[in-house]
């Protein structure tokens, strides 16, 4: 059977703008000296909000900046963090005056500001984590987590007792709900394939309306939104955006009634233990392996401006192990969602979204 869904762009997820905090850091010294070449190579990272150990977006560009240092020899780096949407310019300029070969900023919302930099600095090279940003100098890093996101909504749709999931958002921009269509049209499949009625509460991709937090910031915001959902009857929670997992979490660990939680961005069992217990599993995107080659590739002189997709194909996108859940789940589940993701890099199974970057 061949289900065919409308395509659109890819887009990523992003986080927005806390005090500016500027460090100059090495990595751990490698056993490889570095060439000459890479050396002097300076790579710096702009994130965004959330900080550098938010356990999901801006910490898994961190991560990958860490590594490419690293593995070049245990090089210097440099990053700086922004507290609001008013830190973009000054940090990303802050790293130039730093004289940085290579500046990576963390997300969709720093758009306009890598974008007029690298303008203004032509001779600099600059990476766009969630971005297609068209430019000589900059580097889109992107991912298609529809696709990711369809087979976490498949997971969510056999998994719940209730017949109710949800799924909410920090922002509702094109890097949060595109994760978020693609859980949407993954239950829908499941309904297809097993006659069921399995309802989604906090997103309609047909309608793109939903509820969303209205920031990334775990918190009472984020907790109301999604206790309303569990008050929906909902028994699997997908928050889309960063530290609002945490307030999710905290929801389902007071109502005790069962529900579970499922991460975005990074493996949350491993990420953040503390919930593990509630951890389904996680609709992963490969920031850190991404972020960390195309430093690699720039330190190495092979800058490019052609546009990194992840996808199912190339593991840059994917769905985690269900762990301590590996038991509770149906026994058929983990080979029928092995037939879907080959039907979608395959092109049998096109997956919707009407997000895009």
């Amino acid at each position: 059977m061949t289900l065919t869904f409308r395509r659109a762009a890819v887009g990523g997820l992003a986080l927005v703008g806390t005090v500016a905090l500027l460090a100059g850091c090495a990595a751990p010294p490698s056993k490889t000296a570095a060439s000459a070449s890479t050396s002097s190579f300076l790579p710096c990272m702009v994130s965004d909000n959330g900080g550098f150990d938010d356990h999901s977006f801006n910490e898994l560009g961190y991560d990958g900046l860490k590594d490419a240092a690293s593995s070049l020899g245990g090089i210097p780096y440099k990053k700086v963090q922004s507290t609001s949407s008013n830190d973009y310019n000054p940090n990303i300029r802050t790293m130039l005056s730093q004289k940085c070969n290579l500046i990576v900023t963390v997300g969709f919302n720093l758009e306009a500001a890598t974008q007029s930099n690298a303008k203004a600095n032509p001779k600099t090279d600059f990476a766009i984590i969630d971005d297609s940003i068209q430019a000589p100098n900059v580097k889109p890093i992107t991912f298609d987590t529809s696709q990711a996101g369809f087979l976490g909504g498949y997971a969510a749709a056999s998994y719940s007792k209730t017949g109710v999931v949800g799924t909410f958002g920090g922002q509702k921009i094109p890097p949060v709900t595109i994760y978020m269509d693609g859980f949407y049209d993954g239950v829908q499949y499941y309904n297809q394939q097993k006659h069921k009625n399995v309802k989604v509460v906090g997103w309609d991709e047909t309608t793109q309306n939903g509820s969303f937090t209205g920031g990334f910031a775990a918190g009472t915001q984020a907790k109301s939104v999604a206790q309303s959902l569990l008050q929906q009857n909902a028994d699997v929670l997908f928050p889309v955006g960063g530290p609002i997992y945490q307030s999710a979490a905290e929801a389902i660990m007071d109502a005790n009634n069962g529900s579970v939680l499922m991460g975005v961005d990074s493996d949350l069992y491993n990420a953040d233990p503390r919930y593990r217990s509630i951890t389904l599993t996680s609709v992963e995107k490969g920031i850190r392996q991404a972020t960390k080659s195309v430093i690699v590739d720039t330190a190495k002189g092979n800058f490019s401006n052609k546009p990194y997709v992840g996808t199912l194909q190339n593991d840059g996108v994917g769905l985690a192990p269900f762990h301590d859940f590996a038991s509770k789940v149906s026994p058929s589940l983990s080979s029928e969602l092995a037939t879907i993701k080959a039907g979608i890099i395959s092109g049998k199974i096109t997956v919707a979204t009407k997000s895009g970057v």
